[in-house]
């Protein structure tokens, strides 16, 4: 594993609902007052541009976030995946939540230590670093030696299981904003959202995952994974092997060659499809920082907290759509699109006209790395398209009318595919993508 400490420690965290509304509060303020500040001085600056304003908002909101961790945090994380669902300013300020977030002082770690162990780490293992490595959303790695054997040691930011619930609807609001949505067009899915960021708080569970994730991917070509150890670990804290390799973004900064660009491509590809047609069930959060990459190529996975399982009704459904065969019977994929809840019982025809219309569309768009025999992601063109299409629907008048649409189950599947297309497309790979060619289908 590698990493950068880069930002000042953090000696407290905002534990109660009432702190951590006033920090969403005051920083609500703070964007307001930014917003006035703007349009205010814009008749007397012809130079002042929107993006400004948006730098200095992103700006503040990321460190808002980043003071109170967890699930605001992780918000941000998520929402800097989706290039087309804000601007770039956001983008590119929350990505640094994926692996470059404000780390925990020690003292904070060693009484998450003396709460779970009660012991301190330096009892613990015979060597720990003091600062952390790495600091994300929902907890941050340490160093540490044991018996020879180099760890890392992830650790959990405290209070964030608790105020989980209290923060996805104090940033409720922040996210219709930023993403110019009505509230009833998220309500349906917002459970589906807190189950998830519940079970990432409960490091039990991701040791359990982590395992039997690693175990089913053991035979895939090119992949590394750390080994785990329950003896040092506890809904708190998580213990594995320190695995050697270069975050995903600074791998590719380094300019590899295209040949270790398809490779390491590849193996994204593979990992994803093995799990989500081999065992249905995959790693739900296909952000860079996640993955590393070594001398030889080779492909490191790390955190398995965010784990997807796929009801069998819904595997089917959605895997018949992505065959360019189905969408040219009408009849079937208004049949798919119900049993997805595309369309509503109560949508009259002409709702289910322009659904059908739409997500047709969509499908044969985003299904196209899959309808040919390679892909090149490194061509601009494909995800130009993607922006196009997200820019033109965003502004439709009907669609604006329309209630969200899709199963629950869409959320993370989206999250996913988005997040595989993004990195494929910083990597530059060109690889092999149709079923009937690809490696994870020949692994048992």
């Amino acid at each position: 594993m590698s990493g950068k400490k880069k930002n000042k420690e953090q000696d407290y965290i905002p534990t109660t609902k009432v702190e951590r509304a006033g920090k969403f509060i005051s920083t609500g303020v703070k964007v307001g007052s930014n917003y006035v500040k703007h349009y205010v001085a814009k008749p007397f600056n012809k130079n002042l541009k929107k993006e400004d304003l948006d730098k200095e908002n992103a700006s503040d909101i990321y460190n808002s976030l980043s003071s109170l961790k967890g699930s605001a945090l992780k918000i941000a994380q998520i929402l800097s995946m989706d290039k087309n669902m804000l601007p770039a300013a956001y983008t590119d300020m929350f990505a640094q939540a994926q692996y470059s977030a404000p780390p925990l002082s020690y003292p904070l770690v060693q009484r998450t230590f003396k709460k779970e162990f009660k012991t301190s780490p330096e009892k613990m293992f015979e060597s720990f670093s003091t600062s952390a490595i790495n600091a994300a959303s929902m907890g941050q790695v340490h160093k540490a030696t044991k018996e020879g054997k180099s760890l890392a040691v992830k650790v959990q930011y405290p209070g964030v299981a608790d105020s989980i619930q209290s923060d996805l609807k104090l940033a409720k609001p922040f996210a219709l904003k930023l993403m110019n949505v009505k509230s009833r067009d998220i309500d349906h899915y917002m459970k589906e959202v807190e189950e998830k960021l519940l079970e990432e708080t409960d490091y039990e569970l991701e040791l359990k995952q982590s395992v039997q994730l690693t175990n089913h991917c053991a035979n895939l070509p090119d992949v590394y994974f750390p080994k785990y150890y329950p003896e040092y670990s506890s809904k708190k804290v998580l213990t594995m092997d320190w695995i050697e390799g270069a975050p995903l973004k600074e791998w590719v900064e380094g300019n590899p060659s295209q040949e270790d660009r398809n490779k390491v491509g590849q193996t994204l590809w593979n990992f994803y499809h093995h799990q989500m047609h081999s065992i249905r069930m995959f790693h739900a959060d296909p952000h860079p920082g996640n993955f590393l990459v070594n001398d030889k190529a080779e492909l490191g996975i790390i955190d398995f907290g965010c784990i997807k399982k796929i009801p069998k009704s819904f595997y089917n459904s959605y895997f018949e759509l992505t065959d360019v065969h189905t969408l040219e019977d009408s009849v079937r994929t208004a049949e798919l699109f119900s049993e997805l809840e595309m369309i509503k019982a109560k949508d009259g025809k002409k709702e289910k006209k322009l659904v059908m219309k739409v997500f047709v569309e969509l499908i044969r768009l985003l299904t196209r790395p899959i309808s040919a025999p390679t892909f090149d992601f490194a061509a601009p063109a494909f995800f130009e398209e993607i922006f196009e299409m997200g820019e033109r629907l965003s502004k439709d008048p009907e669609l604006k009318q329309l209630q969200a649409r899709g199963s629950r189950h869409f959320i993370y599947f989206n999250r996913t595919f988005f997040g595989l297309y993004n990195m494929l497309h910083e990597i530059k790979a060109n690889i092999v993508t149709t079923p009937e060619n690809a490696q994870w289908m020949k692994i048992a």
